[in-house]
Parts: structure tokens; C-alpha cells; sequence
């Protein structure tokens, strides 16, 4: 992989995670602001429901934080687009569609069917 290439997913994935962090940050200030006090258990059940959900993203998006953080210290030693099993390069286009990625096509193929035949 080329400097540029380096330079082009740190990029990405730099955008990626200032946006996350907005995201959320905006999701938490909605959460925390107090809500009308509603009579009707419906409303309330709904705004419950909603607040749930959101909790579920942010955990969600709190994960691929995680992993945009781990994909820019790979950058930053070296080993990004290196698969974590073969240590064979990973596909660009690979990498393109999901940056994050620690493993080559080949070996999340692999994982995937392992898990699939173990019911995981």
C-alpha cells in the first residue's frame, strides 16, 4: 500500500470518528434534556422506548469508535491492511468498504462459516 493510500483511508477514517463523536455527543445533550412531563403512559412508554433505542446506538457507535481509534493506531505503526490471521495484505476495495477491517476476505469468510456451522 502507497503513502497516498495511507494517507487517504487516515483521512476517512478521521472524518469517521469526528462525526461519531458529534453524533453522539448530540444523542447524549437529547437524552439528558429534560422531557415534557407526560400524563398519558403511551407518551411516556414512547419516549422510554425511544430512549432505549438510542442507548443501543450509542453503544453501538461507542464500539466502532473503538475500532476507528485501533484502525488509526494501526496507521500509525504500520500494520493497517495487514490481515490479523494470514498477515497477507488486504484488498483495497476491501479496506474501501470497511476500513476498520482486520481480516483479508479470505479469512472472514472462514471466521464467518466457523461460526455459522458452530451456531455462533
Amino acid at each position: 500500500m502507497t503513502q497516498k493510500d495511507i494517507e487517504h483511508f487516515k483521512k476517512i477514517l478521521t472524518n469517521q470518528l469526528k462525526e461519531l463523536l458529534i453524533h453522539v455527543g448530540d444523542a447524549v445533550s437529547g437524552m439528558t434534556t429534560p422531557k415534557e412531563n407526560l400524563p398519558d403512559p403511551a407518551d411516556r412508554a414512547t419516549i422510554d422506548s425511544d430512549r432505549n433505542f438510542m442507548l443501543l446506538i450509542s453503544g453501538r457507535e461507542r464500539q466502532l469508535a473503538v475500532k476507528i481509534s485501533k484502525a488509526l493506531l494501526r496507521i500509525e505503526n504500520g500494520t493497517f491492511g495487514i490481515c490479523d490471521n494470514c498477515e497477507e495484505e488486504i484488498a483495497y476495495k476491501r479496506l474501501e468498504a470497511r476500513p476498520v477491517t482486520t481480516l483479508c476476505i479470505d479469512c472472514k469468510t472462514k471466521e464467518e462459516t466457523y461460526e455459522n456451522a458452530r451456531g455462533l
